[in-house]
């Protein structure tokens, strides 16, 4: 397995709305998603994309806020009130390959590979197997056809 580009660092919040707000004025960020419902797994997210020398396609930050008493996020929240880190992501080529890597590691895999936030394939690590941060691991998203120019 070839581990790829750390594509972006989760952000718990209680609003996404006033996380924001933060970005654009604290930060400076110019170019924010639109906030979007991803109900199977509690949550609501957007990104905030950094820029490159070359455009905007750095590092994003993603912002995570629950939605509803089943949450993913629901425990998280509950200890950190105010938000904070959550999750690191980092890219792999092949999501399945990957999974048997760190299971043939004795790495404690959360739950199915799903479907992401990016609409790839994802899984999650066990913070305790990871040096102590829950670790997602994503297969790194194909160009859409209307991307390619």
């Amino acid at each position: 397995m070839k581990l790829g580009r750390l594509n972006h660092i989760g952000v718990a919040t209680p609003s996404i709305a006033d996380s924001i707000v933060y970005y654009r004025e604290v930060m400076g960020a110019t170019y924010i998603t639109d906030p979007f419902d991803l109900p199977e797994q509690g949550v609501k997210v957007c990104f905030v994309n950094t820029p490159t020398d070359s455009g905007m396609n750095g590092t994003q930050i993603e912002l995570i806020e629950p939605l509803g008493e089943t949450s993913t996020l629901r425990a998280f929240m509950e200890k950190n009130p105010l938000g904070g880190q959550h999750h690191v992501c980092y890219e792999v080529e092949d999501i399945g390959e990957a999974r048997a890597w760190f299971e043939g590691k004795g790495k404690r895999i959360l739950g199915p590979t799903r479907i992401g936030a990016h609409d790839t394939p994802i899984f999650f690590l066990h913070p305790k197997d990871m040096m102590g941060q829950l670790t997602e691991i994503m297969e790194t998203p194909k160009p859409k056809r209307e991307d390619i120019h």
